[in-house]
């Protein structure tokens, strides 16, 4: 660990703060499954015990994962998202995280979070990935849900929490607020917390880089995704924490960059890794690029990266829609966003597979 105190993230010490009525709601609000028994057990037992030791954030790919529904019913397709958790894994990515934009976060209720953060768990313990850390999203328009929302996180044995700004009533912030509310959050929430900066989420609002500096020195604030795209932003960020590298384990702040485009850019800037939503269709890909880097082959690196960037693109332009359904196409699953996103056309099936052809191409090849 760097001797620089103020961005030393070490949690041993946090004491729990889970109030006694989400230990109990947490295991009896979670609906039958092949999954839950399991869950529920391993759930009710850690809260019990206070064991809230959280999983160690590593340099590479996190991958958002994209969340399943039953075509029928738009129930919550369990046995997908183990399986795919599974994929992620299995391709070496570091970590996963949950409930993030391309999760459909907004589209769950608060059970429904909850079940797919433990059936993710689940899927990867059973399958001896018991190291790799679960990030869940747990952004909200109060204070004071956002820290429920992290407490859900914990009883579901996610590891980090991902913390967007609130937004709603931006027009009303003073100047401090939303360094107050994540100060407030880091606090009370049970598990660390990592900052998440994505203005097309949040109606604009861009974090500066002497903001997230600033709150980088909260002992449970320990590191923060960048979606803005800003590598000169991740520059300041990461060199002001002396964050964590493929080189150097530095203050374990991670400074993530928040797209497959720039991950080698990212890396190169002193960035710890990047939370990608690409990584659902090549993980294999993206992991490569941080692996090429860390060998000192940028020459490799610039050219897997290029084609990357073309398939991030397609990602981009498609959404959460286009991801979906190149995942049905070249993977039989996948499925639909639940509504009101429209399914897409037959024309634009055809469009997604074209647009994704050459990556998922690469992607076998590795």
């Amino acid at each position: 660990m760097s001797s620089m105190s103020t961005f030393d993230h070490r949690h041993g010490d946090l004491p729990s703060r889970l109030p006694s009525h989400l230990r109990s709601e947490y295991v009896e609000s979670y609906p039958r499954s092949d999954y839950t028994g399991s869950i529920q057990s391993t759930a009710a037992s850690s809260i019990n015990d206070f064991r809230l030791h959280h999983r160690t954030l590593q340099p590479g790919v996190y991958v958002p994962t994209v969340c399943f529904f039953e075509t029928d019913t738009e129930d919550l397709d369990l046995d997908i998202i183990a399986k795919h958790a599974l994929r992620l894994a299995q391709a070496g990515v570091a970590g996963i995280t949950t409930q993030g934009s391309n999760g459909e976060a907004i589209h769950l209720t608060r059970c429904e979070r909850k079940v797919v953060t433990g059936t993710t768990r689940k899927a990867l313990n059973d399958a001896g990935f018991h190291t790799v850390p679960i990030i869940v999203g747990c952004g909200s328009q109060s204070t004071r849900e956002t820290i429920e929302l992290c407490n859900d996180a914990a009883c579901a044995e996610g590891d980090y929490a991902l913390v967007l700004p609130p937004s709603y009533y931006k027009s009303m912030y003073k100047p401090d607020t939303l360094i107050k509310y994540f100060e407030d959050v880091a606090t009370a929430s049970p598990i660390p917390i990592l900052i998440y900066n994505y203005p097309g989420a949040v109606s604009g609002i861009d974090l500066d880089s002497d903001s997230i500096i600033s709150l980088a020195k909260h002992p449970n604030i320990v590191g923060c995704k960048l979606t803005c795209g800003n590598t000169g932003k991740l520059n300041r960020i990461a060199a002001a924490t002396n964050a964590t590298t493929f080189s150097s384990l530095g203050s374990g702040f991670m400074c993530m960059g928040g797209s497959a485009d720039f991950t080698l850019q990212m890396l190169v800037g002193g960035g710890s890794g990047v939370i990608c939503g690409l990584g659902n269709l090549i993980p294999k890909a993206c992991v490569e690029v941080c692996k090429l880097y860390a060998a000192g082959d940028i020459s490799k690196a610039k050219q897997l990266q290029a084609i990357v960037a073309r398939g991030d693109w397609a990602a981009i332009s498609g959404g959460i829609i286009g991801t979906k359904s190149a995942m049905q196409t070249y993977f039989g699953y996948g499925g639909l966003a639940r509504k009101p996103l429209p399914a897409p056309t037959g024309t634009e099936v055809e469009g997604y597979r074209e647009a994704f052809r050459e990556i998922m191409e690469l992607e076998k090849g590795l």
